[in-house]
């Protein structure tokens, strides 16, 4: 009756913005969850700056799937799917995260939808599965009468680690670390997985 859930980016997979940023030469798009805590101003920041450049979806894409797992996270994934069910919380974006679940061996995942001009192959808009749905999701898996484990690195993870039954900070910053002292943070995958184990022995 004990579940998983995980953020993606930071967690199991590098910063997609931060590869795009490396790969385009674009600074500004470095800018990530773990910088920015209103996600709308991040994302139509994110927007504004493709549109100026001439970025496609198509050229995000081709950064991705040069993209491989953070060291030991598929190994760490794996070892908690054998004992419990995981689900990726993540705010990234359907037409984003395919090639990254393949490398992950498929873990469910629930995230958003990038609105795409067809005939551009241009991102014009993006929409939210729901506002706040990390911590909707440990809501509703708890309303399942479940005992729900949260992870996360960045401000986005912070509402469903304080809605879960139990949750801990992985490789956060140090200023989420500072405004946040009273969370558990981990910062290897074998601490990671020892907390997650504890929680699971409950």
């Amino acid at each position: 009756m004990r579940v998983v859930c995980l953020d993606l980016e930071g967690v199991l997979v590098p910063e997609i913005w931060i590869n795009v940023a490396e790969k385009s030469g674009i600074e500004e798009l470095r800018l990530t969850t773990r910088d920015v805590s209103d996600y709308d101003v991040l994302m139509k920041g994110r927007l504004k700056i493709l549109e100026e450049h001439k970025l496609t979806l198509s050229d995000i894409q081709a950064v991705i799937g040069t993209m491989e797992p953070l060291e030991g996270a598929y190994e760490f994934l794996t070892s908690l799917r054998e004992k419990t069910q995981v689900f990726i919380l993540s705010d990234t974006f359907t037409q984003f995260a395919s090639p990254l679940m393949e490398k992950l061996g498929w873990p469910t995942l629930l995230c958003n939808y990038l609105i795409v001009d067809p005939h551009t192959n241009m991102i014009i808009d993006y929409k939210l599965r729901q506002r706040d749905g990390k911590r909707k999701a440990v809501e509703a898996l708890q309303s399942l009468n479940y005992k729900v484990f949260a992870g996360g690195d960045s401000y986005n993870d912070l509402s469903m680690i304080k809605k879960a039954d139990a949750g801990a900070l992985f490789r956060a910053p140090e200023g989420i670390l500072k405004e946040e002292p009273h969370l558990p943070f981990t910062t290897t995958y074998d601490e990671f997985r020892g907390v997650i184990e504890e929680f699971l022995k409950q």
